[in-house]
């Protein structure tokens, strides 16, 4: 929960941190545990050409938020850190990085924020984790993928826990898990491809399957611009209109349903943020960075403001997108 007004500045919503303590990932993480050689990041064998104090230390993110212009930083984990398989190694695991993460946001004087993590099984455990998550000051939601073995948020888990989300007034960011297949192994297609694509899913499948008029409450960000989302959204609204098992559970047509969800402005591209903006609504940009991953903008606040909507439509969406009502400046400044 978040009870005080945001301090000053851009809100970079879609950043990640991880403590060294829990560097050896959740049982069943799909790459291996993550570990320090001579100062850089490795995920198993793969070298993930950032800084391991980048995703660790608190000091480095914020020095780079001063070095960036932002104002406000919301934390999650590094994908490849989702609990996916459930089991007592899981639960314990979610639980040690909520933990973490509200000691390290509490620590920040208002400049961090947190998007915490759930167990994706047992719905009797999802439901406890996420009460847990909004009472801890400084968390505003949590942070998951968006498939989770054949199923995407349509189905348990992630069903459950966007419901639940709803139900507690918590944000959920979806991103993506960068899932390899062989056809994607070379020119690092699996991050370049397989992450939209997976965006793309979950997108289409919450605006299809009517989820997203079930649950009126839910406040969900999609990061990396939504994938390809923005691009095919058109071609579903087509697909609603001439088939009926395209409609069946959706009463509005995709065009009209797209403009409820948030997105981020980590497009790579001015033409496609403002694509972006026109489909979803100036209200529904969220500024994000990717901080510190390789496909991070280096210059998140700079490129949101001078492509997006601006720092005071960027400002409010962020207040509503982390549940709290809009502030004056002088409140603000006051605070």
């Amino acid at each position: 929960m978040i009870t005080t007004p945001l301090v000053d500045g851009v809100v970079d919503v879609h950043a990640h941190w991880l403590p060294r303590a829990l560097f050896g990932l959740p049982p069943g993480a799909p790459y291996g545990a993550m570990h320090d050689r001579g100062g850089q990041l490795y995920l198993g064998d793969l070298p993930l050409s950032i800084a391991t104090e980048a995703m660790s230390d608190s000091g480095a993110t914020l020095a780079d938020m001063d070095r960036a212009g932002v104002g406000v930083r919301v934390l999650s984990a590094p994908p490849f850190a989702f609990p996916l398989v459930p089991g007592p190694g899981a639960t314990t695991y979610a639980d040690d990085f909520n933990a973490a993460l509200g000691d390290v946001v509490a620590r920040a004087g208002g400049r961090l924020l947190g998007m915490g993590v759930v167990t994706l099984g047992d719905s009797a455990e999802v439901t406890r984790q996420l009460g847990a998550l909004a009472d801890i000051e400084g968390i505003a939601g949590v942070a998951i993928p968006p498939l989770v073995g054949s199923g995407s948020l349509d189905s348990d888990p992630l069903r459950h826990v966007l419901a639940e989300a709803a139900r507690l007034n918590l944000a959920v960011l979806v991103h993506p898990m960068q899932l390899a297949r062989p056809e994607w192994s070379d020119y690092y297609l699996t991050n370049l491809i397989g992450n939209p694509v997976e965006s793309t899913t979950a997108v289409a499948t919450l605006l299809l399957s009517g989820l997203i008029d079930e649950l009126p409450g839910l406040r969900i960000c999609f990061v990396h611009g939504g994938g390809c989302a923005p691009g095919l959204v058109g071609r579903w609204a087509h697909a609603w209109s001439a088939r009926t098992d395209v409609s069946a559970r959706a009463a509005r047509r995709p065009t009209e349903s797209f403009r409820d969800l948030y997105f981020d402005t980590v497009t790579h591209g001015s033409a496609q943020l403002a694509m972006l903006a026109e489909l979803a609504g100036t209200d529904k940009i969220l500024c994000g960075s990717d901080y510190p991953f390789d496909m991070a903008e280096a210059e998140p606040a700079r490129f949101a403001t001078e492509h997006g909507p601006g720092p005071d439509s960027l400002r409010r969406s962020a207040e509503t997108f982390l549940g709290l009502a809009a502030h004056p400046p002088a409140a603000r400044a006051a605070s």
